[in-house]
C-alpha cells in the first residue's frame, strides 16, 4: 500500500499525520520532532558566535575554543547511554520533557559566563539537551505501526538534527539586530541572545508535558493492563504482568520461547483456540501467537542481563559504529563549520559564513529521511585533501557530503525499532551513545590538528576512520537471527 497525501493528516498510527497536530498521534510526532529541533538549536547556541564574537568578548585561544566543543559532546554521551534505559522504565515522554526543562537551565545561565572555564561548565550541561534524542525515537516508534515507523523516525530525527542548521542562521539573525538595530554592544548582545532558545525550550517542554500521552492506550505504568485488556478484546484470557514479561527479558530468551510454542502447539491449544480476527486486515493466530506477539512487543523494565545482552550483541555493536561515524561525523563538523567557512573565506564575515554552515543543518529536513551513507566517507577525504578556496566548489561538496552523512543517520534509526522491540530503550540509548562517541573522537581530531586550525587533515582523516569502521561491521546482519524480518 503506497504512500497517500491523505496519510500526512490521517489519525491512524498506520500513517504519519504530520500536517495534524490536532490529533493524538500528529501532536506526539509534531512535540517528537520540535522538541529534539530545539533541544538541538539550544546545544549548539555558541558555535556560530564563537569563533569571533565570543572568542573576542572572552578572551579565548582557538584550543579553547576546540576544548568547549569535546566538553559539550561529553555529558550527551553520558546521558545518551543512560536515557535508553529511563525511557524503558519511566516512559519516553516524561524522560524527554525532564530533559528539555533541566536543559533549559544552562542556557538561562549562559550569560553569566566571565572566562574559558565557565564556558566549559556551561557547555558541558547545555550537552545534556542532545540526550533527547533517545526520547524522541523511542516515543515515536511506541506510537506508529511498524509499517511506518522507520518514516516517523527518520522524519523526526531528521527535522530535529535541522536544529544544527537553525541555530546558525537564528543566533548571528538575532545578535546582529541586537548590535544595528537596537544599539548594543557585541559582549551585551551575544548574551541576550540566549532568551530566544531559552523561551522555546521551557514551553516546549511544558506543552510535552501536558499535551500529549504515553502511550496510544494511555499512561505508561498502566502498559501491562493495557495490553491484557487488547488480547482480551480479541477473546483471549490470561496474560499477568509475570507472563507479558517473561519472553522480553533477554535475547537468548526468544529461542527457548519458539520451542515452548511449538510444543503446545503440538499438545493443542487449551486457552481458547485460535483468535478470530476483528478486523478486515487481521489474520487468525493462535493464543499462543498473539501472546508471543505481545511478549516480544512489550517494552519491561531493563534489568542488567538484558543491557548486556543488547550491548554485547553483533547488533548493538553494528549500530554504535555506524552511527557513531554518521552522526558522530555530523556533530564534529556542525561544531567547526562556522569556523571552516571564515577561515577559508574571511571576507565572508560572521554572519555570511553561519548561514553558508546553517546549510549543512537545514539540509537534514529532506536528507535523513533518504537512508544511504557509504559515499560520505570519499567526499570527507576529497574535501580534506582539497581543502577548496573557491567558495562556489565549497559549498557543492559540503551538500554532497551532508546528504550521504544525514541520510545515513536515517538509515540507521530506521532499522532499529525492528532489532529489539522489547528493549528498544536500551539499543536506541546504545545507538545515540554511540554517535556521540563518534561525535567526541572526531572532535578530538580537531582540536589536535595544528591546535584546531588545520580542518581541511581533520576531514580526510576522519573520512578514514570512517571507512574503516564501516568495513569491520559490514559483515553483521540487519536484524538478528529469529527476529521478524531476521533469517
Amino acid at each position: 500500500m503506497g504512500f497517500k497525501i491523505s496519510d500526512m493528516w490521517r489519525a491512524p498510527a498506520r500513517s504519519v499525520p504530520i500536517l495534524n497536530p490536532f490529533d493524538r498521534h500528529g501532536r506526539v510526532f509534531f512535540f517528537s520532532w520540535m522538541g529534539f529541533m530545539l533541544a538541538f538549536w539550544a546545544w549548539y547556541t555558541f558555535p556560530p558566535l564563537l569563533s569571533v564574537t565570543i572568542k573576542k568578548d572572552l578572551g579565548l585561544s582557538s584550543v579553547e575554543i576546540a576544548n568547549s566543543n569535546i566538553v559539550s559532546l561529553t555529558s550527551t554521551l553520558i546521558l545518551r547511554f543512560a536515557a535508553g534505559p529511563l525511557c524503558d522504565q519511566f516512559g519516553s515522554r516524561r524522560v524527554f520533557s525532564v530533559i528539555l526543562l533541566l536543559g533549559s537551565i544552562p542556557v538561562g545561565l549562559a550569560p553569566l559566563i566571565k572566562d574559558a572555564s565557565g564556558l566549559y561548565v556551561i557547555r558541558f550541561f547545555l550537552g545534556l539537551l542532545g540526550a533527547t534524542f533517545v526520547p524522541c525515537l523511542v516515543w515515536c516508534t511506541g506510537w506508529f505501526d511498524k509499517n511506518v515507523v522507520g518514516t516517523a523516525n527518520a522524519l523526526a530525527g531528521g527535522w530535529g538534527n535541522a536544529g544544527g542548521g537553525i541555530t546558525y542562521f537564528i543566533m548571528p539573525a538575532v545578535y546582529d539586530s541586537l548590535v544595528h538595530r537596537f544599539g548594543h554592544s557585541p559582549g551585551r548582545a551575544w548574551r541576550i541572545t540566549f532568551v530566544v532558545p531559552l523561551v522555546c525550550l521551557v514551553a516546549c517542554g511544558l506543552g510535552l508535558l501536558f499535551l500529549c500521552d504515553d502511550t496510544p492506550m494511555g499512561r505508561w505504568d498502566e502498559r501491562h493492563q493495557q495490553v491484557r485488556e487488547n488480547l482480551a478484546s480479541h477473546g483471549i484470557s490470561g496474560g499477568s504482568d509475570d507472563e507479558m514479561v517473561t519472553v522480553s527479558g533477554g535475547i537468548a530468551d526468544r529461542a527457548a520461547l519458539a520451542t515452548s510454542a511449538s510444543d503446545e502447539e503440538k499438545a493443542g491449544d487449551k486457552s481458547g483456540g485460535r483468535v478470530h480476527a476483528m478486523n478486515d486486515h487481521e489474520a487468525d493466530i493462535s493464543r499462543t501467537e498473539a501472546m508471543e506477539i505481545a511478549q516480544g512487543e512489550t517494552v519491561v523494565k531493563p534489568t542488567m542481563k538484558e543491557a548486556i545482552g543488547v550491548i554485547c550483541s553483533p547488533h548493538g555493536l553494528f549500530h554504535v559504529a555506524t552511527y557513531a561515524c554518521s552522526f558522530g561525523g555530523e556533530l564534529a563538523v556542525n561544531s567547526i563549520l562556522g569556523a571552516y567557512y571564515l577561515k577559508n573565506f574571511p571576507h565572508l564575515g560572521q554572519t555570511s559564513a553561519s548561514n553558508y554552515a546553517a546549510i549543512f543543518g537545514f539540509l537534514n529536513f529532506a536528507t535523513r529521511p533518504l537512508g544511504g551513507g557509504w559515499p560520505m566517507c570519499s567526499l570527507l577525504i576529497l574535501i580534506g585533501m582539497l581543502d577548496p578556496h573557491n567558495l562556489g566548489t565549497f559549498v557543492g561538496l559540503m551538500i554532497l557530503m551532508a546528504v550521504f552523512h544525514e541520510a545515513g543517520n536515517g538509515a540507521n534509526f530506521a532499522l532499529v525499532p525492528h532489532v529489539y522491540p522489547y528493549a528498544n530503550g536500551i539499543l536506541s540509548g546504545l545507538t545515540g551513545a554511540g554517535g556521540n562517541t563518534g561525535g567526541v573522537v572526531f572532535a578530538i581530531i580537531f582540536r589536535f590538528m595544528d591546535g584546531g586550525t588545520n580542518y581541511a587533515r581533520a576531514f580526510w582523516v576522519i573520512g578514514v576512520i570512517h571507512i574503516a569502521l564501516n568495513l569491520a561491521v559490514c559483515w553483521i546482519p540487519p536484524l538478528p537471527k529469529g527476529q521478524l524480518g531476521g533469517r
